[in-house]
């Protein structure tokens, strides 16, 4: 009997979202109060973070979808729909980042002013961050969670994003104490590869999501030709196709053609092909259309037919 896990994998979840807010409404204040862009483009990236804990959450809630009149094929794209609004909210805040920066470079601007209480929260921020990676990936292992090692492996990354606007941070503080020399632009140069980090974070999101939505190929037709050919009293299949995405659910059709004749032992092949793609490919829907022998094809896939 296969664990569900998906209770566990909720409870981390949440737990990581609550820390990654924190996370988030302590930069942006500090970055805020301060006026370091550099700390408020981190604050922007970190936002990612807590949008992977409740895509998550959401994936998590819908790992066994049940379709219902409405949506007979699921409601995963309510998610991908999600997440390409995330998307554009990292492309503006990118953009609002980038036009700072450069307007504060041609133009005079305050001092960015930090005391030592500010870099201790700073430095608890970063804490939290390094906390809720470790947690993450372990207890992801340890459950054999993907969900939960994928977010891990993102919120790592935002580990060494703050290491360095923190280390930037630190060099303005002790320039400000007369330690070492003047360093105030070092926080605009800063803010150029935190904001690039931001709007890769949004062009992966897009990458993820799109083919989901504009249904492209899921499986590669010839994984799963392989897969049905194994299968005794298959002749051929042909014109296979996929859509969704590997892991949360995907689609599978084809045309299958079969040794029997009769309707029922026919049935019983086409079941046994649904169980061993279903093993595969889980989660999958699988919609097969049996031929008679002389339909037999070459054309695995819609693409030979051109």
């Amino acid at each position: 009997m296969v664990k569900d896990i998906r209770q566990k994998v909720r409870e981390v979840l949440i737990i990581t979202l609550i820390l990654n807010m924190t996370v988030v409404v302590i930069k942006g204040v500090i970055g805020i109060i301060t006026g370091s862009l550099s700390l408020q483009a981190d604050a922007l990236h970190s936002v990612t973070d807590g949008v992977n804990n409740i895509l998550g959450l959401v994936t998590n809630q819908l790992s066994s979808p049940i379709p219902d009149r409405d949506h007979p094929y699921g409601h995963q794209k309510f998610e991908a729909l999600g997440a390409l609004g995330i998307a554009v909210f990292l492309g503006i805040a990118c953009f609002e980042i980038l036009q700072s920066a450069i307007a504060r470079i041609f133009s005079a601007t305050e001092a960015i002013t930090i005391d030592t209480i500010q870099l201790w929260l700073l430095l608890l921020v970063l804490g939290i961050n390094i906390f809720v990676a470790f947690y993450e990936r372990g207890v992801g292992r340890k459950l054999g969670s993907q969900i939960l090692i994928a977010d891990a492996s993102h919120t790592m990354g935002d580990v060494w994003v703050t290491i360095t606007v923190l280390a930037g941070l630190i060099a303005i503080w002790a320039s400000n104490q007369g330690y070492i020399i003047a360093l105030q632009t070092i926080d605009i140069w800063l803010a150029f590869p935190v904001a690039f980090l931001v709007f890769k974070s949004g062009w992966d999101v897009l990458q993820n999501n799109i083919p989901w939505l504009v249904d492209q190929m899921a499986i590669a037709p010839e994984a799963i030709y392989h897969t049905v050919m194994e299968v005794e009293g298959v002749i051929n299949c042909h014109d296979i196709a996929s859509r969704g995405l590997l892991g949360r659910q995907v689609f599978i059709e084809m045309h299958l053609v079969v040794k029997p004749k009769d309707v029922e032992t026919a049935h019983l092949i086409t079941e046994e092909v649904e169980k061993k793609l279903e093993q595969k490919f889980y989660p999958a829907r699988i919609l097969i259309h049996v031929e008679p022998s002389s339909y037999e094809s070459d054309h695995i896939t819609f693409e030979d037919n051109r």
